[in-house]
C-alpha cells in the first residue's frame, strides 16, 4: 500500500449507529473531521459525496473491520480501497500515545488514518474472495454454529439421565440421532420401558434400521436386567421433562444441521476447485469445503505457504526477552480455522502412507498428540499450497517420489 497513491486518506471508526472519519487530502495538512449514520442511504450518500468532490479518483480508507455492513456497502464502489487494521494492534497503537486510556470516536479516526499514513506497509487490503467461495465460508461457519449448539444440547442430556435414567446411556453410543430421540420420547423413564412388551421393543428397532441381532438381543437383555436408579418423584418428573424438551431442541438442530449439509454438498460441487480439496486424503464431505473455506480461491491472497501457516496459527511464536526464550502458539487467530487443519491432519493419517509414518515417527519421539498433528498440519499446509498455486489436484505417490529424488525423508 502506498498512501501517496490516493487522492485522500481517511481514517474510520465504526459502530452501530453512526460512523466517525478523519480525512486528509493529499498535499493538504488540514485534517477533516466529520461523521454519518449507520443505514444504507446515509453510508451511499457520504461515499458519493467523496467520488464527486475527488472526481472518482482512489481514496484509502483504513478501518477496524474486515467484513460487515459497512464493509459490503462501501466495497461497492470502485474509487474505494478499504484497509484492515487489527483492533487489538490499533488498541495497542493508541495507548502508546493516550496513556491515560482516554478514548473517543473522532479520536479514534484520527489515530486509524496515522497508522495508515505512518505504517502503510502493515495493513493489508480489504479484498473480497469469489461470490460462491463466500458463500461456502458462511454456511460451513454457520454449520460449525449448530454443531456446537448440538454438542450442548447432548451434554445437558445426557447429565440429566445420569440422574434418574442412566439405561438409555448404556442402550445408546450416538445421542446425535433419530432413533435415540425417538426412544427417549416413547419411553421417557424406566418404569414405562419395562411394561413394554418385548415385541414393540424389537419392532422398534427393526423401524429405525438397528435390528442387528447380537445388538438387539444385548439391548434387550440390558431392559429386562435393569434396575431403577431412583423411584423419587421429584427427581424423575423434572428430570424427565428437562430431557423431553431438549430433546425437541436436539431434533431441530439435526434438522438444520441435515440443511446445511445438503446446502454446502451442493454449493461445493459447483465449485471450480471441487476436484483438489476432494482429492486431499481425508477430507470427505465435511472437511474439503472446510479446506476450502480456509483458504479461498483467491489465488492472490497468500504469497507462500508460511503466511497460509500463521494466518491458521500452525506456527508457534518465538518470545525472548534477554537471556529467556520460550515459544507457545498464536493467540490471535480464527480458531475456526485452526481447528479445520487440524482435525484435517488427524484424518490424514488414516488415509495417507507418509502421514501416518510422521505421525508414529513424532510419537515415538516423545512429541505429544496435539503437538504432532500440528507439526503434521505444517507440512500438509506447504503441500496444499503447491497444488492450490498450481491448481492440480493432490497424488499421493507424486509426493512420495518427489521425496525420494531429494533424497528427503518423511
Amino acid at each position: 500500500m502506498n498512501s501517496n497513491s490516493f487522492v485522500a486518506n481517511i481514517g474510520l471508526d465504526w459502530a452501530d449507529e453512526k460512523h466517525d472519519f478523519c480525512l486528509l487530502e493529499r498535499g493538504s495538512s488540514s485534517y477533516e473531521y466529520g461523521l454519518f449514520e449507520h443505514s444504507p442511504e446515509s453510508i451511499t450518500q457520504w461515499a458519493t459525496d467523496l467520488s464527486n468532490r475527488f472526481n472518482g479518483q482512489p481514496i484509502a480508507i483504513c478501518l477496524e473491520l474486515k467484513s460487515g455492513p459497512i464493509v459490503a456497502c462501501l466495497q461497492q464502489f470502485k474509487f474505494i480501497t478499504l484497509y484492515f487494521i487489527p483492533p487489538k494492534g490499533f488498541a495497542k497503537y493508541r495507548e502508546s500515545f493516550c496513556q491515560s486510556g482516554a478514548k473517543d470516536d473522532p479520536t479514534d479516526a484520527f489515530f486509524q488514518l496515522d497508522y495508515l499514513l505512518k505504517h502503510p506497509e502493515r495493513l493489508r487490503e480489504v479484498t473480497l474472495d469469489s461470490e460462491e467461495t463466500r458463500i461456502i465460508q458462511q454456511l460451513v461457519e454457520q454449520r460449525k454454529h449448530f454443531l456446537d449448539e448440538r454438542v450442548k444440547r447432548t451434554n445437558h442430556i445426557r447429565e440429566c439421565l445420569k440422574r434418574y435414567y442412566p439405561l438409555v446411556l448404556e442402550l445408546f453410543n450416538d445421542m446425535d440421532t433419530h432413533i435415540f430421540c425417538d426412544f427417549i420420547k416413547r419411553w421417557p423413564n424406566l418404569a414405562k420401558l419395562k411394561s413394554a412388551r418385548k415385541r414393540t421393543l424389537v419392532e422398534f428397532f427393526k423401524t429405525h434400521r438397528s435390528a442387528n441381532k447380537k445388538l438387539l438381543n444385548q439391548r434387550l437383555k440390558l431392559i429386562h436386567n435393569a434396575m431403577a436408579l431412583t423411584e423419587d418423584l421429584g427427581i424423575i418428573i423434572p428430570q424427565q421433562q428437562c430431557v423431553l424438551s431438549l430433546i425437541k431442541q436436539l431434533e431441530v438442530t439435526l434438522g438444520i444441521l441435515k440443511d446445511y449439509d445438503n446446502q454446502i454438498a451442493n454449493r461445493f460441487d459447483q465449485h471450480k476447485d471441487k476436484a483438489l480439496f476432494e482429492s486431499l486424503p481425508g477430507a470427505g464431505p465435511v472437511l474439503a469445503p472446510r479446506l476450502l473455506a480456509a483458504i479461498g480461491s483467491d489465488r492472490q491472497r497468500f504469497s507462500d505457504a508460511s503466511e497460509i501457516i500463521n494466518f491458521a496459527a500452525i506456527s508457534p511464536v518465538i518470545v525472548r526477552s534477554g537471556k529467556k526464550s520460550w515459544t507457545h502458539w498464536r493467540f490471535k487467530c480464527s480458531t475456526f480455522v485452526r481447528q479445520t487443519f487440524v482435525e484435517w491432519a488427524y484424518q490424514t493419517t488414516r488415509f495417507s502412507y507418509w502421514a501416518k509414518e510422521f505421525y508414529i515417527k513424532k510419537r515415538e519421539l516423545g512429541k505429544s498428540h496435539q503437538a504432532t498433528l500440528r507439526a503434521l498440519a505444517f507440512k500438509w499446509i506447504r503441500i496444499i499450497f503447491r497444488c492450490w498455486q498450481d491448481r492440480t489436484v493432490y497424488d499421493e505417490a507424486t509426493y512420495l517420489f518427489a521425496l525420494q529424488r531429494r533424497h528427503q525423508k518423511i
